[in-house]
């Protein structure tokens, strides 16, 4: 692969305690000439310090920020400084496999896709259970209201059970966990929504290709992995919070419904404010276990409504609108750390 086609760019996704752990692996599994912007978020200062020595030692562009960042705010950032023919955008909780990224820029150059996926896997074992081998996503028509559809394929299922039916093939749906896209993609639409504050902004940029005629493609060759925040570090836990709080949640899945004119009834959207809201509970182990004699989905309904409530009363919808400073979406401070 020739390095100068492509800038990597990895930015904060729900936490930081795993961040100098997917970045040595990312490297580890990166053509040392390629070149790479990283974001931080307001990590911890030891976090930080490790973070930027690494980056320091590859001689690479480290983005400093004093406030969290949404994801597509920090993936901005990094975009502004990319001059390369693709930039692959990767999540700081990610372990890549060996050639992931000569893989992902391989589908682009023979397919002239503008978006390409890896195979996502998640958990550890790296690379054994597979997060999403693509996914639908596409709107369909019912009783005149407009609906939309997301799936992911094959999630749950081990790489070894469906590795046979695996192929490079175009889809409705990548994720940012690792997402290559080229960058003419910036000057024919401009900067990444920055109006999805939590969910859907990989929904959005495919749907935004596609709906263009532009080919978004997944290519199974090249592997990343997704680790789950779970054990949280107790220096996680405020930008995980706001990661997935309700007010972002929310905000998000307004602004998807208003942009691609949905229904508001629509069952999709709730669901993936649910799923977010869920995702944000899993940290309360203890609460799960003292409601445990309830039965699981009893405890867990008790617990979503109770934290729900709670998230609503500490990141008000007011205050976490695009451009306030609590949002972290406009107030950040940057610096190079390589001359």
């Amino acid at each position: 692969m020739d390095a100068s086609l492509v800038t990597l760019a990895i930015v904060p996704r729900e936490r930081f305690s795993f961040a100098q752990r997917s970045l040595e692996c990312i490297l580890a599994n990166t053509l040392s000439n390629v070149e790479l912007i990283y974001v931080d978020g307001n990590s911890p200062a030891q976090v930080r310090n490790s973070l930027e020595a690494t980056c320091g030692d590859r001689n690479a562009r480290f983005i400093d920020n004093d406030t969290y960042l949404s994801p597509n705010v920090a993936r901005n950032l990094a975009a502004a400084h990319v001059r390369t023919k693709y930039v692959a955008f990767v999540d700081n909780d990610v372990l890549a496999s060996p050639g992931w990224l000569e893989k992902l820029v391989a589908c682009a150059e023979e397919t002239q896709a503008w978006a390409v996926g890896p195979l996502y896997c998640q958990g550890e074992p790296a690379g054994t259970e597979i997060h999403m081998a693509g996914g639908t996503a596409h709107f369909y028509e019912q009783e005149g209201n407009r609906f939309f559809r997301e799936a992911h394929t094959s999630c749950g299922k081990s790489v070894s059970q469906v590795a046979s039916t695996l192929r490079r093939q175009p889809v409705e749906l990548l994720e940012f966990h690792t997402l290559l896209l080229r960058t003419d993609t910036f000057d024919r639409f401009g900067p990444l929504d920055e109006g999805y504050l939590s969910v859907h902004e990989h929904v959005d940029v495919c749907l935004t290709l596609r709906h263009a005629g532009l080919g978004v493609f997944m290519e199974p060759n090249s592997i990343t992995t997704y680790v789950g925040p779970l054990p949280l570090a107790d220096y996680d836990r405020d930008f995980f919070a706001l990661r997935w709080c309700d007010a972002w949640n929310r905000l998000s899945m307004q602004h998807f419904r208003a942009k691609w004119d949905l229904c508001a009834a629509d069952p999709g959207l709730q669901h993936a404010i649910d799923w977010a809201c869920n995702h944000r509970c899993k940290v309360l182990t203890t609460w799960q276990t003292l409601l445990r004699p309830l039965g699981r989905k009893r405890a867990r309904k008790l617990i979503a409504l109770y934290e729900a409530s709670h998230s609503r009363k500490r990141f008000q919808l007011e205050a976490c609108r695009p451009g306030h400073p609590f949002s972290g979406g406009r107030t950040h401070q940057t610096h190079n750390a390589v001359a």
